[in-house]
């Protein structure tokens, strides 16, 4: 990093989306400073400021200039710091591919993950059926490897590791076990302590009203 770059994460601690990019910071050994936002209270002026179109977290303000948007904001630091630890890879097709599968997450997977955590009855049974059946399509891309693209950690498993991480959330309010079902991906290595996870959503429902 240039002595001249000064970078700002707008962050909440339990985000799987604010997660993925203190993971690929962390991997590209870029410093940062970090700005917890407080979800369940109104948003600070600056993330309004730094993103109004949408209006959430993460955002990346590097040199004054916010990027908004996890996956966006991963792709943008390998891009930035492309002489470490390359994130995407090199080849045209295996890069295409790990986006496909990012994206996968992001409009399959996460949208049934809601239904698991925030619905009952029906409705939470149908979620906990589209989430297994999702998240088992995703495990056949991990296959023998350690890593989604091998032998070194990549854009998915950045993209994948903070849902990861909400399992025992997921698998509480659901009543049924992840590993049971996907044990490949039950055996990965988790960021925050998921039981805290587990705790902060507790407390964001009964805040929320959810």
């Amino acid at each position: 990093m240039a002595n001249s770059d000064h970078i700002v994460l707008l962050d909440y601690s339990v985000s799987p989306f604010a997660m993925r990019v203190r993971l690929a910071l962390a991997a590209k050994g870029i410093k940062y400073l970090i700005k917890e936002e407080d979800l369940t209270q109104s948003k600070s002026s600056l993330l309004l400021k730094a993103n109004p179109v949408h209006k959430k977290i993460p955002v990346l303000i590097h040199n004054g200039k916010p990027v908004c948007e996890s996956l966006i904001i991963v792709e943008y630091i390998d891009e930035v710091w492309k002489d470490r630890c390359l994130l995407l890879p090199a080849d045209p097709y295996q890069r295409a591919k790990a986006k496909f599968w990012a994206d996968f997450i992001d409009k399959m997977v996460y949208p049934s993950c809601y239904k698991v955590w925030a619905a009952n009855g029906e409705v939470q049974e149908a979620g906990k059926k589209e989430f297994i059946d999702r998240i088992k399509m995703l495990e056949g891309e991990l296959k023998s490897n350690p890593y989604f693209g091998g032998e070194t950690l990549g854009f998915l498993d950045i993209a994948f590791l903070p849902l990861y991480n909400w399992f025992h959330t997921f698998e509480t309010f659901g009543k049924f076990s992840i590993e049971a079902e996907c044990p490949k991906l039950s055996s990965c290595t988790s960021l925050p302590h998921p039981h805290k996870v587990y705790d902060l959503l507790v407390d964001y429902k009964k805040k929320m009203g959810i």
